[in-house]
């Protein structure tokens, strides 16, 4: 058996689906094969077997009208009235079984393909029509060389941006490299350096682009620019017709990351981990690459909302995409492909995702462990989805046998292993003469994660202003609950445990 027989063999078992379509044309080339070969030119490429049934029976060709069908097919493909852009395909005839195949290899085209005027895409195993424009600018979206956020807008201003923001980002490059170039830039060298102010190659027009307006933009200037931008923040564990709590955000990729990641903490338990000796938030470790995710790999020009859907058991993220490949995502399959290569390298130089693909293996290795034995789902498609299972009310930790309980009860006392997650209101409190306030819980949380933290590294974290930290951190010292320790430079700031008090 020929090598190509036998690859034709191995095509028909694995059966119709969204790269391989069975035509019979056994007397006459079907029509509706040019539907397959558009969809297939404007989706991934896909091969096409004449001669055999939908259900993967072998019928051949009838000899006689081979030469016909091949002759039909190479001029129909040149006939701008039947596809458009004309293309050339290569075909191959084989025989198998004493019955004759045609082979058609039709690969990814690089334009968008029409065929009698009308767009086709390929969807599992069936072609269907782009019936609205908003599904045919998609397409065009997918062909183009370019990226959205590229998009160049001549008229935008620095006063169009929140410029405090920038500050923000000098002290998170501060923090993943100490000597960071953007430290002791302007804000307009760090645009620049970030390829956030181009030319655009058409017009000649030099300007702020897209991913500008995205990192720094004001509410209004978002709204000039891409007017149905918004992502929403759902949680629907009761009332899953409407919704139990909503964060609406229109605001820029900045604002949005710290808002999601503040709307998970808020309805979702952690679970503690140690990692070696590091203690680490695996509800933190997850969350964080799919916020990072639903922002950086979402198509901006699409008006399709992007989601965070928090159920009573799952968590659902969705946004429109420009997918590479199609269906389930895991290790085996995972092709990383920069969907916005520019807002992707910001938010790796703030310390908020690392390489492409390194979020998908971080989410299949932690996942496991937040819930014994549950992987994430991953759908890429025109919609991009994930899905995150959660276990209800778990806030205990793992690693039990490494160290002891890491988020057991605490008997009102602040302990190094004590529980971060959990009634706040209670445990930390105790601690105290007057009750906490949530910034304040917030600052001794992250101390009993990252002892040590400085101020500028606390104001980062929190999202706060400097001079509203040191008022933190100046009540939490009169409440005798931190102390600093270490020298002005390199020092930081620590939980005074119950056994240093009783000293």
């Amino acid at each position: 058996m020929s090598t190509e027989t036998n690859k034709i063999k191995q095509l028909i078992k694995q059966g119709e689906g969204q790269e391989i379509e069975f035509k019979e044309s056994y007397s006459s080339l079907t029509r509706s094969v040019f539907e397959t070969i558009c969809a297939f030119l404007n989706r991934k490429g896909g091969t096409i077997l004449l001669g055999v049934a939908d259900n993967g029976n072998i019928v051949g060709v009838k000899e006689d009208t081979v030469q016909d069908q091949l002759d039909m097919l190479a001029r129909d493909m040149n006939n701008p009235q039947i596809i458009s852009p004309t293309f050339f395909l290569a075909t191959d005839v084989v025989e198998i079984d004493g019955k004759t195949i045609i082979y058609i290899f039709v690969p990814e085209s690089s334009q968008p393909h029409a065929y009698k005027g009308a767009y086709y895409d390929r969807k599992e195993d069936g072609d269907f029509k782009l019936a609205n424009q908003q599904l045919i600018t998609n397409l065009f979206l997918r062909k183009q060389d370019g990226y959205t956020e590229n998009k160049v807008f001549p008229f935008l201003r620095m006063e169009d941006f929140e410029t405090e923001l920038f500050d923000t980002v000098r002290n998170l490059a501060r923090l993943t490299r100490a000597d960071h170039p953007w430290i002791n830039m302007t804000n307009e060298e760090i645009l620049v350096s970030a390829r956030m102010r181009l030319r655009d190659s058409y017009t000649g027009q030099e300007g702020y682009t897209l991913a500008a307006a995205l990192m720094f933009g004001k509410e209004n200037t978002l709204a000039s620019v891409l007017p149905h931008y918004k992502t929403d923040a759902l949680c629907r564990k009761e009332d899953v017709e409407r919704y139990d709590d909503r964060d609406d955000i229109r605001c820029n990729l900045m604002g949005a990351y710290s808002r999601l990641l503040a709307f998970i903490r808020k309805h979702l338990p952690d679970r503690f981990y140690l990692e070696g000796n590091q203690r680490m938030s695996i509800r933190e470790l997850i969350f964080r690459e799919v916020v990072a995710n639903l922002l950086v790999h979402r198509e901006f020009s699409n008006a399709y909302p992007a989601t965070m859907t928090i159920y009573k058991n799952e968590v659902v993220t969705e946004n429109w995409s420009r997918p590479y490949v199609m269906g389930r995502i895991n290790l085996e399959n995972l092709k990383p492909h920069p969907k916005n290569p520019t807002i992707a390298n910001f938010f790796k130089q703030l310390g908020w995702v690392e390489e492409l693909g390194s979020g998908v293996r971080k989410m299949y290795k932690y996942c496991p462990i937040y819930v014994n034995g549950a992987l994430p789902v991953i759908e890429e498609g025109d919609v991009f989805k994930l899905t995150i299972k959660y276990e209800v009310g778990d806030v205990e930790g793992v690693n039990e046998g490494v160290n002891g309980p890491i988020n057991g009860p605490n008997n009102g006392h602040l302990q190094q292993n004590g529980p971060i997650n959990g009634p706040i209101n209670g445990p930390i409190n105790e601690l105290a003469s007057e009750p906490l306030n949530g910034n304040e819980i917030h600052i001794i949380s992250l101390l009993k994660i990252n002892p040590g933290m400085n101020r500028e590294d606390i104001s980062v974290s929190l999202n706060r202003g400097i001079t509203s930290v040191k008022r933190y951190i100046s009540s939490l010292k009169k409440k005798n609950l931190i102390e600093y320790r270490g020298s002005r430079k390199t020092g930081g700031y620590y939980i005074i445990t119950d056994n240093e008090k009783d000293k």
